[in-house]
């Protein structure tokens, strides 16, 4: 299918169009060049010509502008000898051959800018077609992670259903593999909600509810909801207030559901990175005017190169560290820590391992004080 089937009625006024201003080009040829024939040649009316030859260059096609352009320059310097057959002065001819000048400056130039204007009608033809496939692409990543989420749900249910001898009394070994077949939809339905929650936040913002909030609190609550994964790999949880071995307080001005997403994003990835039988500690600092938190791990460590780019969206690395991810957590971790305005960084530690640390403004006690 070409373009004359899906559209003649367009191709039609273009090309009435481009007939019509050949029409009045030529027109306003035939008026200047009866102007240069019925004068004597010392009036030189051929600096006339530039008028319809910049209409020529910039409604016509480059070939006819440059016959146009070819003609004008001709009658011009025909005009010192016709229809006169007197003989000519130096000057009159110098003074027509500075008007073909002007009329070739002028065509150039003129087909140039045309040309530019094309190119960057191109661009943004380009540009508005990336910006609607993008678009696009991220309405049809929303709608299918969204409608994925519902045969998760309903496949963790139904296994739970079994868990619980619903359909009948499993035995050890079939309640350990549905143990693993519901952590696994559990696994595939985090990431499925990561993934439509970080479409939704680059489209709209990330929305917070806002409310004084303890990050150790908060730490603790999600280090207990993952005292099963630990459990599985053998890795201990561990909590250090820094100077003061008693339990402390960090508040923040947070979205509590938003950090308790940071925190199980850090823990994660600090659990399925470690060896077997490891530690991960979850370091807890408070400072004047921020509160920090660090989640400390003795795994392979990361590649310098990669560092800077740990946060970014569906970023890998192709480091030593044992266990990979989508690149999403990461990247959503970012997306919560910066609309709290706070900084998240990662590091290696001295000995072995990785550090992945966030900072957030304290709450000033006086703000929470009475609640």
């Amino acid at each position: 299918m070409n373009l004359k089937s899906l559209n003649p009625k367009l191709l039609s006024n273009s090309r009435d169009s481009r007939l019509s201003s050949f029409w009045i080009i030529l027109g306003l040829f035939a008026v200047v060049a009866i102007l240069e024939f019925s004068t004597p040649p010392e009036y030189v009316f051929g600096y006339l010509y530039i008028g319809p030859i910049l209409l020529a260059t910039s409604r016509l096609s480059r070939a006819v502008a440059i016959k146009f352009t070819l003609a004008a320059a001709v009658m011009t310097m025909l005009n010192s000898w016709f229809p006169e057959t007197n003989a000519v002065s130096n000057s009159i001819v110098a003074s027509r051959a500075i008007a073909v000048l002007a009329m070739g400056v002028t065509a150039v130039l003129s087909d140039r800018n045309r040309r530019y204007e094309e190119a960057l009608a191109q661009q943004q033809a380009k540009l508005q077609a990336q910006e609607k496939l993008a678009g696009v692409r991220e309405d049809f990543v929303s709608t299918l992670t969204h409608d994925l989420k519902t045969p998760l749900w309903g496949a963790i249910e139904t296994l739970k259903a079994c868990q619980q001898g619903m359909f009948g009394t499993l035995s050890s070994a079939q309640q350990k593999v549905v143990n693993t077949m519901i952590r696994s939809h559990q696994t595939s339905l985090q990431l499925v909600e990561t993934l439509l929650d970080i479409y939704r936040n680059d489209a709209d913002g990330l929305i917070l509810q806002n409310a004084p909030v303890d990050l150790v609190t908060l730490a603790e609550e999600v280090a207990n909801s993952l005292t099963a994964l630990a459990a599985s790999r053998r890795v201990h949880i561990s909590f250090n207030y820094g100077d003061s071995d008693f339990r402390k307080f960090l508040w923040v001005n947070g979205d509590s559901l938003q950090l308790q997403r940071v925190f199980s994003n850090l823990l994660i990835n600090a659990i399925n990175h470690v060896p077997r039988g490891s530690k991960v500690e979850v370091a807890l600092e408070t400072h004047a005017s921020s509160q920090v938190v660090k989640v400390i791990d003795n795994g392979a460590g990361i590649v310098e190169e990669e560092l800077p780019h740990l946060f970014e969206r569906f970023y890998q690395g192709h480091s030593n560290r044992q266990a990979k991810g989508s690149g999403l957590g990461l990247y959503l971790t970012r997306q919560i820590i910066e609309a709290h305005g706070g900084t998240i960084w990662a590091e290696n530690r001295p000995s072995q391992g990785a550090i992945f640390g966030f900072r957030l403004p304290a709450l000033p006690y006086h703000s929470f004080s009475t609640t």
